[in-house]
């Protein structure tokens, strides 16, 4: 709410600096929200578990879809563009506040079950069900974000238009969170470690794509496969993640893991245009 807020009141008054500092709230708040999976996890029981993280995540369609809608329609409201746009982003952190301050749910996890004996991080990390959960979301994800900042630009290089970008990065982003509607299911049926291998073959799909040219086709299909594979990493991941500790060692072992990850997906973001001039 705080950051829709500032953005707005720094494009009223143009000043840069605030609006940079407000854009800092925005992520600061994509940090948190980054948690809301493991919140349905440990909400849930074992069985629903891999299910309710691919709810939340699907969440995402959602968002590709109004996220933009809400924009065109509040980009020219007034005298100043995008100023409304981001008085409604204040809007929806509002409904969200309201929604997620008000659940109840009977978690598993109760307060005197977190404060058992825990394990050194260390420890915790060097386990192969850690590493494999930390390599698979940090592959998928840096793959993903690394090629998709670049595409816009890619493209423009290509010949091809910022409308056609524009619906290449849209096909992208339900290819990302569409099969979150049934990723849950799957990985309850075939298991966690096969989902995620298939991600890594949807990975190696769009790399076979981009290597055949640079058509509109090439990047509609490439990025729509890249999409998926990334969800199938990054639910399988976070669900593999939850094997990895006990209800003491989450916090930490939680934090760890998106630290690292995150670590690496932004070293992809802003290695992508260096990649790009060298290709």
């Amino acid at each position: 709410c705080a950051a829709g807020l500032v953005a707005a009141v720094a494009i009223w008054i143009q000043h840069f600096r605030l609006f940079v500092f407000a854009n800092m709230l925005v992520g600061a708040y994509q940090g948190f929200a980054q948690y809301y999976r493991f919140a349905a996890a440990e909400a849930s029981s074992v069985e629903f578990r891999s299910r309710a993280i691919s709810w939340v995540v699907a969440g995402g369609v959602v968002a590709a879809i109004a996220g933009p809608g809400i924009a065109r329609l509040t980009q020219d409201f007034g005298s100043r563009p995008f100023v409304a746009s981001y008085i409604a982003l204040s809007a929806l952190g509002l409904l969200a506040m309201l929604v997620v301050t008000r659940m109840r749910h009977g978690s598993p996890v109760t307060a005197e079950s977190v404060r058992g004996p825990a394990r050194p991080l260390t420890v915790i990390m060097a386990q192969p069900v850690f590493l494999t959960a930390l390599v698979g979301s940090s592959v998928g994800y840096a793959v993903m974000i690394t090629v998709m900042t670049a595409t816009p630009l890619a493209m423009q290089m290509c010949g091809q238009s910022l409308g056609a970008a524009a619906t290449v990065i849209q096909w992208h982003v339900l290819g990302m969170f569409v099969p979150s509607f049934f990723t849950g299911n799957l990985i309850r049926r075939f298991g966690v470690l096969p989902i995620m291998g298939a991600g890594l073959a949807l990975l190696a799909g769009h790399v076979a794509i981009a290597l055949t040219g640079v058509e509109f086709l090439h990047f509609l299909s490439g990025l729509t496969l890249l999409g998926m594979g990334w969800n199938f990493l990054f639910v399988g991941g976070t669900t593999l993640l939850t094997e990895a500790y006990q209800p003491a060692e989450r916090a930490r072992t939680q934090a760890a893991h998106d630290f690292l990850v995150f670590g690496v997906v932004s070293i992809g973001s802003l290695s992508a245009g260096g990649l790009l001039e060298i290709g």
